[in-house]
């Protein structure tokens, strides 16, 4: 007979979380975590498209500078709100974007855990700023094609 790790808890503990477990609410969040083998196969691709840009930026200069003057333009055009990540941005890291002054970089998201293109602002300020979702697929499907 195997021992589960609700055996080695007080009962009344075992109880709250038999309960928990059992509670529509929460079997909807897990429900909501089980991913489809087409979410699945989405996400392996875009992790091998992300994973591709980001050896293509560390080997090859050119694309990677080519890579910030898109982000730069789309700076200009759209501004800065609409590209970048702004919300909790320290005052000198947005003058170092605002003046152009940041690199690149591919790199795990803090909130969604996932690969993502990121600004990194020159200067004191090392902490690294996502890139709005729309424009790094964007980004990324321009980099897809090219290759």
């Amino acid at each position: 007979m195997s021992d589960s790790w609700l055996d080695h808890i007080p009962s009344h503990e075992r109880q709250r979380i038999l309960k928990r477990l059992r509670s529509p609410e929460e079997y909807e969040k897990l429900r909501e975590k089980v991913k489809g083998p087409e979410d699945l196969e989405r996400e392996m691709e875009r992790n091998e498209r992300m994973a591709e840009l980001k050896f293509a930026m560390e080997t090859e200069p050119k694309l990677k500078s080519a890579l910030k003057e898109q982000v730069v333009e789309d700076i200009q055009e759209h501004g800065l709100e609409e590209v970048v990540e702004t919300s909790a941005l320290p005052k000198e890291a947005r003058s170092a974007l605002e003046a152009r002054k940041f690199t690149l970089t591919i790199d795990a998201n803090k909130v969604t855990h996932e690969d993502q293109i990121m600004v990194v602002p020159e200067g004191n300020v090392q902490e690294a700023v996502p890139v709005k979702p729309t424009f790094s697929d964007r980004y990324v499907g321009q980099f897809s094609r090219d290759v």
